[in-house]
């Protein structure tokens, strides 16, 4: 083969490799608007009338992710099974930011964390990894965090709300979540340093509930719920 002959092969793999590329963008790019719809949805339980609307903005959520199944679905057909990884940071974001959008779901619907294998099912994609289009650890770990920043704007908007007891609930949800990844040998970079944000997520929710908690409106809720 000449040396001519050997460039030009090469031309031929980078163009196939760019429109196999191009392709995956074009789906991500749906994702992501896609994403950007659930969160409009869901962020309107930040608003005083919001949290009496929490079922069916979670329900209207959960329609959406019908959507997500299937722009996946589509996304997995854009390049070879085995090359996974070698394409992977074209959806890792979004892909992040969906792991977020269903454990905030499930925590409203809920309270409770939701699993890997419950995200990867909302998501209509696989846990292992040999099995094909999986949710990585990295990422579902990734949107649990992001869902602890978005529950201390919560915690504070619950108070405007005059919801003072959802607060104590968000204070100790965090606690445990935050007891969880102390748990872990955090090496991944992006991971730990998000990780590092929870600390101040913490702090600020203790904030809230001490806030709470001096101004008497804490136990006077409790009251309440006991009655």
């Amino acid at each position: 083969m000449s040396v001519t002959e050997m460039f030009s092969y090469i031309q031929g793999f980078l163009s196939a490799d760019q429109d196999i590329r191009e392709d995956i963008r074009k789906v991500v790019q749906i994702l992501e608007q896609t994403a950007r719809e659930i969160l409009t949805v869901l962020q309107s339980v930040h608003q005083p009338s919001g949290f009496k609307e929490i079922p069916t903005k979670c329900a209207k959520a959960r329609e959406l992710f019908c959507t997500v199944r299937t722009e996946i679905a589509d996304l997995k057909t854009k390049f070879p099974v085995e090359q996974y990884y070698r394409f992977h940071e074209h959806w890792r974001f979004v892909l992040q930011r969906l792991a977020f959008l269903a454990a905030f779901v499930v925590y409203l619907e809920s309270e409770t964390l939701v699993t890997r294998e419950e995200v990867a099912q909302i998501l209509g994609i696989e846990v292992v990894r040999e099995k094909g289009f999986h949710l990585d650890v990295e990422d579902y770990l990734a949107g649990v965090l992001i869902m602890a920043s978005e529950l201390s704007r919560l915690a504070v908007n619950s108070v405007t709300a005059g919801d003072y007891n959802r607060p104590l609930r968000i204070s100790n949800f965090i606690n445990e979540l935050d007891s969880g990844f102390r748990l872990l040998n955090l090496k991944n970079d992006p991971l730990r340093k998000r990780y590092d944000g929870l600390k101040y997520d913490v702090k600020k929710i203790e904030e809230v509930v001490y806030d709470l908690s001096i101004r008497g409106l804490a136990k006077e809720s409790e009251s309440a719920g006991d009655k």
